[in-house]
Parts: C-alpha cells; structure tokens; sequence
C-alpha cells in the first residue's frame, strides 16, 4: 500500500486508541472521513481537528477502512449489530485492534463481502499525540485470511510499526502476554513507589525511571537472546 492507494478512513471508537491510529493514518496520507463521539471530544478535537462526529452506522457506510478501537466485551456485538442494519459494504476493509481477537470476530463484517484485518499495537496508549510518535518503530500483531495479510501487514507499516503475524489459534495466548506485561509492570513499580514513599523518598516515581527502565532493557535483552528450551530469567529478590 502506497500514498497513490489512498483510502477514506473512518473511526468507531473514540477512546485512547482510535483517534491516534486515525491520526498515524492520516499523516501517511489517508482521509478520515469521520468518529463516533466519546466521552472527551476536546481531547479528540486536539487529535483529529475538524473530523466530522458520526454514528458507528455512518462511519460505517461511509468509510473504504472502518477501524474500530473500542473494548473487548462490545467487540462482537457492534459487528454483528452493524450488519444487521446492513453497514458493512463488499470490498472495504474492517480493522479492529483487540489484542485478545483475531479476525474471526469480524465474520458478520465478512459475510456481507467486507475484508477482516486484526492489528494490535503494542505499545500503551495514552490517548495524545505522544501516542504517533511511540508507535513509530513499534510492533503491531497482525491477523487476517491469507490472501489479504498484506494489507493488514501494510496498515501497520503505514502506522509507523514493525508487523508480526499471530495466528489466529494463537491470539488467546498473545492477548495473556500482553495483558501480563502490562498490568504486572504496573502493578510492580506501584508497590515499589508505595514503599519508597513509606521510606520517605520524596517523588518515588522519579527515583525508580532510571532503576525501571534499565532493568527492564536487561530482561528485553535476555529474553530477546534466549533460544527456545533455554532456562528462563530468573526473578529479582
């Protein structure tokens, strides 16, 4: 995909992730043709300014690319819901970012001749426009139907990102991976503030960034260099 293939973006979610993703898409030279409302239009305005607001049914029909960034739990039942008010349309492209699905969540959207891409980036978002930068030299899990990988792999380029393919059996254990290395690192470095707090340390979160990072950059490099049935790292006591 090339900036001569130029596509008329829409967006349905506008919560931390759809609004940068729309936003990475439009400086590799797409259209954005519209996003659903959220709960902050200021912060989505500072992102997409001028976007027009639509309903998930108009960006739907209107757009060649929907992407849709919203919650693992609404997922499934704002695709089959869209196509039972007939959105989908033959040909264009449906991409959801959902680390714990494939692409099979989008069978409704394919049943009416849509094409299903699955990308997930994996970097946290926080919902500026921080966020475009970060995701420049990324990874992106991908999942689609064989013939169309390409695009997916294409759209994570676009977005700054390095494409990795996950197969579709292997989507449940990726999205644990992730959910693991998120919510344990936070949980982490919260206790560890907590108790340098407690120990009178004042502004624990400064103290610990470079004692965190390090740290963390070591285990990447270990976990990077292991060759699969090698020992794992040992944890910190």
């Amino acid at each position: 995909m090339n900036r001569s293939a130029r596509l008329g973006v829409g967006v349905i979610g506008a919560g931390r992730v759809g609004p940068v993703l729309g936003a990475a898409l439009a400086g590799a030279g797409h259209a954005l043709v519209g996003i659903t409302p959220g709960s902050d239009p200021d912060r989505v305005e500072a992102i997409l300014p001028g976007v027009p607001t639509l309903d998930a049914v108009e960006v739907a029909r209107r757009s060649e690319l929907v992407i849709i960034a919203v919650p693992s739990d609404e997922l499934p039942g704002l695709v089959s819901g869209l196509a039972d008010v007939g959105a989908w349309q033959p040909g264009q492209l449906v991409l959801h970012t959902d680390p714990a699905h494939g692409y099979d969540v989008l069978a409704p959207a394919m049943l009416k001749g849509a094409i299903p891409l699955a990308l997930h980036p994996a970097i946290t978002f926080t919902g500026t426009t921080t966020d475009v930068r970060q995701l420049v030299g990324s990874h992106a899990a991908v999942s689609a139907p064989a013939p169309v990988l390409p695009i997916a792999q294409a759209l994570a380029v676009e977005l700054g990102c390095e494409p990795v393919v996950v197969a579709e059996a292997d989507r449940a254990a990726y999205a644990e991976a992730i959910a693991t290395a998120t919510d344990f690192s936070r949980s982490i470095v919260a206790q560890a503030a907590a108790l340098l707090a407690q120990a009178g340390v004042p502004e624990p979160g400064s103290y610990l960034a470079t004692l965190v990072h390090s740290t963390v950059d070591q285990a990447l490099t270990a976990a990077g260099e292991a060759a699969p049935g090698d020992e794992a790292v040992p944890p910190l006591e």
